[in-house]
């Protein structure tokens, strides 16, 4: 039993050292022995960003720190030889098995903001309004997986279809840990077949719409942005968004020049709840961006490739002349494709991950 137990714990120990806890328990301490100084919440803006960074890294510390105090008292307790105990020792070592194939899967999950939140863009693409609907029903079928999963998110852009759907839709997806380790694999292009509601001779369609996923930069200090670097303008609001949208110059559009990337928001009736909001949608996107181009800094980095936009489709969803969906990277599919439209993405999500590479 001992042996078997010492075994795991090597296992666990492996773990440990490939997430890179370590350091997260080392910035921890730093985080709580900063929360003790007597003028900690004279900033109380910068204290509860401090308290919330204390939280999830205690959610993502606790349950190894328990196994690995699980493994050593079983290890004592099998030291003791006494064959009373084995029943025990056979049971706690099965449950602590279970334990460590559950936190396995955050091996996948290795990468530098796969334990932040998600903000995850749909964007219309060829197709027209039948596009336009599709990118409806993506955004319908992500809420869905969401509320599945017990997931928090919100709408901070939108642009509505002319005659039906969407045009566009941002979201911002919180309340979990490794959201965007969980959800970066749905960025790409997604290829809809079917017979079009929206032509009178009911003829088969194919429309894309392309999904984005950034991780949700919330500290300034992750992705520091020059303002020299910003060009920053205010405009009216247009659209929907109540009687008073119109009236004023709320409306934020960000342009970071290096890399001509640019951020429009005017959800929000105050210029400076939008502007806000421009500025975390940016430092993500910038943040993917140098992820993508394994790039150290950003005056590194590229300008987004528009070329491929359309072109490189990573799923079908086929609703005529048969039901399928298919994913084209892990040759996943299923079809089940009303369940998924209505947000069962466990298996295509689960498919991805287990087909990632662990670092």
């Amino acid at each position: 039993m001992e042996p078997e137990a010492r075994e795991l714990e090597a296992e666990v120990l492996a773990a440990i050292a490939q997430l890179g806890l370590d350091k997260l328990q080392t910035n921890l301490a730093q985080l709580e022995e900063q929360a003790q100084k007597s003028d900690f919440w004279n900033d109380s803006t910068a204290a509860q960003a401090t308290m919330q960074d204390i939280a999830r890294l205690q959610r993502r510390l606790e349950p190894w720190s328990s196994l690995t105090k699980a493994l050593k008292d079983l290890i004592e307790l099998a030291k003791l030889n006494d064959p009373k105990l084995e029943p025990e020792l056979e049971a706690g070592l099965e449950e602590n098995k279970k334990k460590f194939a559950s936190l396995k899967r955050q091996l996948h999950f290795s990468g530098p903001y796969d334990d932040h939140g998600a903000l995850l863009s749909i964007y219309a693409g060829a197709g027209g309004t039948d596009a336009q609907d599709w990118t409806q029903m993506l955004f319908r079928m992500y809420c869905r997986f969401f509320d599945n999963q017990g997931f928090k998110y919100k709408v901070v852009e939108e642009s509505p279809g002319e005659e039906a759907g969407l045009k566009s839709v941002v979201m911002e997806v919180s309340g979990a840990d490794f959201i965007y380790g969980l959800l970066k694999g749905e960025g790409g292009v997604h290829r809809l077949v079917r017979l079009s509601p929206f032509n009178a001779d009911h003829l088969r369609q194919t429309s894309f719409a392309k999904v984005e996923v950034a991780p949700r930069i919330d500290s300034p200090d992750e992705v520091e942005l020059d303002e020299r670097d910003l060009k920053i303008d205010v405009y009216r609001s247009g659209g929907h968004g109540g009687q008073s949208v119109n009236t004023t110059d709320s409306a934020v559009r960000i342009t970071h020049l290096p890399t001509g990337l640019t951020v429009a928001i005017q959800n929000e009736r105050s210029q400076l709840k939008n502007r806000d909001t421009a500025l975390t949608i940016l430092r993500s996107r910038l943040a993917k961006a140098q992820l993508e181009q394994h790039t150290k800094t950003l005056s590194e980095l590229k300008g987004p490739n528009q070329s491929a936009e359309w072109g490189n489709q990573i799923r079908s969803y086929v609703l005529h002349p048969y039901k399928q969906v298919k994913d084209l990277r892990t040759h996943y599919e299923t079809s089940a494709v009303d369940a998924v439209l209505n947000g069962d993405l466990t298996e295509l999500v689960e498919a991805y991950l287990n087909q990632t590479p662990v670092n």
